[in-house]
């Protein structure tokens, strides 16, 4: 049996992708109201920067990844225009109906459907833009669902990663309280549910680095990778193209 970690736990691959369903089936019905409150709104901040620099333009094709409630799906449908389409996806069906019925309160239909983005059900070369917001650190094998994004994406295409990453080292000792501490105690207040946010915290600190994410979209196929560090490092922001 092959294992992985589930926040700081060893666990068998199988049973991760159970337990990270299991965490999203019970955040989903307050995982917009954990964010406000979590970044203190920061968390729409990220995502307009990550929707400016995807540059996405009318006619676009656009894939999202690990889409959820759909903030970034309904911010690039509103770029791509008539001509142009976003597919709305996630592995978690209860985050995407979430999602969906979001979609149709703003007057937005997307084509939505749930995949895993280790195994994505398009055909080569179909999108102009892919963005995975918050989920790539849920995903069990890293490199394979990177090169799953490069494959569907068309040369010159964009792939959009934003994602919990590594503090500047000044923000250390206050983020791991605030994480570790404060959070679990939001999530059981708010959520009912500690266990899911203490395991949040673990997840982020057993994600790849800033570097060590560009050096591992690199070795999956991306030609040019940058990145750029949000509120400290607290979050990265990682673009790659497909050359």
């Amino acid at each position: 049996m092959s294992t992985t970690h589930f926040g700081f736990e060893t666990v068998d691959e199988q049973e991760k992708a159970q337990r990270v369903r299991r965490v999203f089936d019970s955040v989903a019905p307050k995982y917009d109201l954990m964010n406000d409150l979590m970044s203190a709104g920061l968390h729409r901040l990220w995502k307009a920067y990550t929707v400016m620099v995807a540059d996405v333009r009318e006619g676009h094709q656009v894939l999202d990844i690990a889409g959820g409630t759909g903030d970034l799906a309904l911010a690039f449908a509103r770029k791509v225009g008539t001509r142009g389409c976003v597919v709305h996806t996630d592995i978690n069906e209860s985050m995407l109906r979430v999602g969906r019925d979001r979609l149709l309160d703003a007057g937005v239909v997307l084509p939505t459907v749930v995949c895993d983005a280790e195994q994505l059900p398009f055909p080569d070369a179909r999108f102009d833009r892919v963005s995975v917001a918050f989920g790539l650190r849920n995903m069990t094998h890293k490199d394979v669902a990177l090169r799953e994004m490069n494959r569907v994406l068309k040369p010159g295409g964009k792939l959009l990663v934003l994602e919990f990453s590594k503090v500047a080292k000044p923000l250390e000792k206050a983020y791991d309280w605030y994480s570790f501490k404060v959070l679990p105690t939001l999530g059981r207040w708010v959520a009912g549910d500690d266990a899911s946010y203490r395991y949040l915290a673990e997840s982020i600190r057993m994600h790849p680095d800033q570097e060590a994410l560009k050096a591992l979209m690199k070795q999956t196929g991306f030609g040019h990778v940058d990145y750029h560090n949000l509120t400290g490092g607290i979050v990265a922001l990682h673009v790659g193209i497909k050359c």
